[in-house]
């Protein structure tokens, strides 16, 4: 075959079209991801199951998944009225269906309503359906005994882990010297570290006190900030209270420290609470950030920049994905 002066088609030696994506060719900050909630142990575990159905003898007779938060994987019963809704918007001419009870009829109507009478599938704003934004405001102001929240500053995102992401995204910036620094406690979920690997930002590593239950010691804080100031700008503390995977709770007062610390040092917090509904240690107690940080007052009320974050996911509803 000839090629044509001023033909653009790229064409090996052998006669093989080059591929444009490759290992050595794709994006450098990908290939450093990992995510080893889903690594070389999970494959194992996944030949192990396979070679069980076969019949293969092996010194136990079943595989207890340990590596991820699934709790319908493990057995937990879908919650029935939530499937209901979704069906009844979705399809809602199954409204007319005797099959499905009156409340969930009812609260399928009430969000089609907001949805303009007509479907789940038509767009809403970036942020979320507004009367879900509200309702979760009011969740938040009974959790946190009747502090006020305001719906125009809750955003809605398909599980916990996409806003983290998102926010994220809002934050890196710079290169070399300059790029973002991230403060994540180790142990920790290894969403942040492939999240930072992948928008080539800066892992910074503050470590839980194992001694101590995993407690968070904001002398820890200042000695991760002051190494991480010598090669990256750090931008960001990311808390997870309750800890995953350590499942410590913070007391208040670490949480008020922590607020001074982000306040002093100018660092922008992230509170990942997804498990807040999960305390079960005598004499433990959740307190969010939120509420926190406003019954401080000012200076940290009004300046302190925080986002914190929940999910219908894990322990709250047991709904992953």
């Amino acid at each position: 075959m000839a090629l044509r002066a001023g033909d653009h088609s790229q064409v090996a030696m052998n006669g093989l079209k080059e591929k444009v994506l490759t290992l050595d060719t794709m994006n450098p900050c990908v290939r450093k991801v990992e995510y080893a909630v889903r690594g070389p142990i999970v494959l194992r575990a996944l030949e192990l199951e396979q070679e069980l159905r076969q019949g293969v003898k092996k010194p136990f007779t079943e595989v207890i998944r340990a590596n991820i938060g699934d709790a319908q994987a493990m057995g937990q019963k879908p919650i029935t009225f939530l499937r209901q809704v979704l069906a009844l918007c979705v399809h809602p001419d199954l409204l007319n269906s005797p099959d499905f009870p009156d409340d969930a009829k009812r609260r399928a109507e009430r969000i089609l309503q907001a949805c303009g009478g007509h479907s789940l599938g038509a767009y809403s704003t970036s942020s979320g359906i507004q009367l879900i934004r509200e309702d979760v405001a009011r969740y938040i102001e009974r959790r946190d005994g009747g502090i006020p929240a305001d719906p125009n500053n809750i955003y809605l995102s398909t599980g916990a882990s996409d806003a983290i992401v998102t926010v994220l995204k809002l934050l890196v910036a710079g290169e070399g010297r300059t790029r973002t620094g991230v403060l994540i406690p180790i142990p920790q979920y290894p969403l942040y570290s492939a999240a930072l690997a992948e928008l080539n930002a800066v892992q910074v590593d503050y470590y839980l006190d194992e001694e101590r239950a995993w407690a968070l010691d904001v002398a820890e804080l200042r000695r991760a900030l002051a190494q991480a100031r010598d090669h990256c700008c750090p931008r960001a503390l990311c808390v997870i209270n309750p800890g995953n995977p350590t499942g410590q709770v913070q007391a208040r007062e670490c949480i008020e420290a922590v607020i001074r610390f982000a306040f002093e040092e100018r660092l922008f917090l992230m509170a990942d609470e997804v498990y807040q509904d999960n305390v079960y240690a005598e004499g433990s107690q959740f307190h969010s950030f939120k509420k926190v940080l406003t019954e401080m007052g000012p200076p940290y009320a009004a300046q302190q920049e925080l986002a914190s974050f929940h999910s219908v996911s894990k322990g709250y509803m047991g709904d992953g994905g």
